[in-house]
């Protein structure tokens, strides 16, 4: 379970918010320094993939998937989101499991896209931009640990090509405050999450957590990026 807290800032509950997620009105809960107005879109990544192509698969992490899933299933040109593991061994692909933060997963997104509407690049652009934090190490907003590292796991050699490029690229123009930590970890096999973890963010719009870590990230996607912003999210469970 993820915890309704993180690092700075108090907020307290007014009467009657959120109890859906399990919180009380009146309670100070910590909230994420991840707002809209903080958020920037980093520059575009000088090395891509050639536009066109058929359908492609991307893997990617950066903290809790709730969020990640989230952001990816709002961007047109992406066919769908799917929550689950990389980095480990099939055994220890679960959820209980990887939250010990020694089995190597990392909490990841399987993104199926269409690269005629929306280039590997392009992912990765908004990736760093607005679905995570990629100067952290280890940690995204409350959660610590190696469960919740930023990485990109390749699903290609092209794809390993562009995401070092890009990495070297915002360090050596110092885009960030802070040295990109993301790690390219190519030939990890992905592992989908347990069916309540798929779609959480749009099916759980109340939880504390969805509204103080992940709902800014929504606004920042259609801010910074409304040529890419789709309203209507693409669902895992609409696939059933």
């Amino acid at each position: 379970m993820k915890l309704a807290h993180v690092r700075t800032s108090l907020v307290r509950l007014g009467a009657g918010a959120l109890l859906a997620g399990g919180v009380a009105a009146g309670t100070w809960l910590f909230v994420s320094p991840s707002t809209a107005e903080e958020a920037r879109r980093a520059p575009p990544p000088a090395l891509d993939e050639p536009a066109g192509g058929s359908r492609e698969v991307a893997v990617l992490a950066g903290g809790c998937f709730w969020g990640v899933q989230g952001v990816f299933q709002h961007v047109d040109g992406v066919v769908s989101a799917e929550s689950g593991y990389a980095g480990g061994s099939t055994d220890t692909a679960h959820y209980d499991m990887t939250s010990r933060g020694d089995t190597g997963h990392a909490e990841s997104v399987r993104i199926t896209f269409d690269p005629a509407k929306v280039s590997y690049g392009k992912l990765l652009q908004v990736y760093v931009s607005v679905a995570h934090d990629p100067t952290e190490l280890n940690r995204q907003g409350p959660d610590e640990g190696s469960q919740y590292r930023s990485a990109v796991f390749p699903t290609s050699s092209a794809q390993a090509d562009v995401a070092r490029a890009y990495i070297a690229q915002l360090n050596a123009a110092h885009v960030f405050a802070s040295p990109v930590v993301t790690s390219v970890e190519p030939g990890k096999e992905f592992y989908r999450a347990e069916p309540y973890h798929q779609d959480f963010l749009t099916l759980n719009p109340t939880y504390p957590y969805i509204v103080f870590n992940d709902l800014p990230k929504i606004a920042n996607l259609k801010r910074l990026f409304p040529e890419l912003y789709r309203p209507k999210p693409v669902l895992v469970g609409a696939k059933s």
